[in-house]
């Protein structure tokens, strides 16, 4: 306790992890936090498995919130913390050891509450890691910052120009299999075309004949993943299958917004060109 004390510095910290179903995981994201953290906060969405009782024996507070989408959530989780800086991990990711010295030591000097700090993500595939990764705002003060209410892709509402970047890796176990990588693709691009409906934007076929290729061609090319091999050309190729399945998405919903905008009112004849299977 007294090595954890001598690690708290100025300002106090709150981990913010939100789990659903990842009991194998969750364990090893709450210890690479541990040195850094005041607090670790658990919110879990209703897991039927022991996310729960791994978190409590770890020492985290823990509470259950019925899943209200990924944004909602985080926000959940920001205002039962007890500190107003707010560390963000999920459950599949894991502080690098660099990483975790660069917050203790950031931990010293966190008087700026309008700064938000971003720390470098490299997910794996296929028991590889992926590309140069990406820079994720993960370190912010609730008390100016907060999480933007999308349903998809969620990230703290803060301009560039007030993003600092720390050292180390925020190593992502985001691979499971070809199947639950497909099912999440899934599921993200059915919550990306949601949104993308939800604020009237319209469907573009250009970006639809676009979007895919130039993906591939960013990620195999651009972001190096042409050394990695058939994991960085299967991933390239994911990636331009979600551009594609968001866009198309989008074209089926507005398909079924303008159809039944059109049959309001009037009873469904069967074999309908317009009946919409539930």
């Amino acid at each position: 306790m007294s090595h954890h004390r001598d690690t708290v510095g100025k300002h106090g910290l709150s981990v913010v992890i939100i789990a659903q179903n990842d009991e194998s995981r969750i364990g090893s994201a709450i210890s690479s936090c541990k040195s850094f953290a005041d607090e670790i906060v658990v919110i879990d969405g209703g897991s039927k498995d022991a996310t729960v009782r791994v978190s409590e024996q770890l020492g985290c507070k823990v509470f259950t919130n019925a899943w209200p989408g990924y944004a909602k959530q985080r926000i959940y989780g920001s205002d039962r913390a007890t500190y107003d800086w707010i560390f963000v991990i999920d459950t599949d990711e894991v502080v690098s050891e660099p990483l975790a010295a660069a917050i203790r030591e950031l931990k010293l000097d966190l008087s700026d509450t309008s700064r938000a700090y971003s720390v470098l993500r490299i997910g794996d595939f296929l028991g590889r890691w992926m590309g140069k990764g990406e820079q994720l705002v993960r370190l912010y003060n609730r008390t100016e910052i907060q999480y933007r209410d999308s349903l998809v892709h969620e990230t703290p509402d803060v301009s560039q120009d007030k993003v600092a970047y720390l050292p180390g890796i925020l190593w992502h176990y985001g691979f499971r299999s070809i199947h639950d990588h497909i099912q999440r693709f899934n599921k993200y691009t059915d919550l990306e075309a949601e949104g993308a409906v939800a604020q009237g934007k319209r469907f573009n076929i250009v970006r639809m004949m676009v979007r895919p290729p130039l993906r591939i061609v960013q990620k195999y090319i651009f972001q190096g993943l042409y050394k990695k091999g058939i994991p960085g050309l299967a991933v390239s190729l994911f990636w331009g299958m979600y551009e594609f399945l968001v866009c198309i998405k989008q074209y089926e919903l507005l398909l079924i917004q303008k159809k039944t905008k059109k049959i309001e009112g009037e009873p469904l004849k069967e074999g309908s060109a317009y009946a919409i299977q539930q």
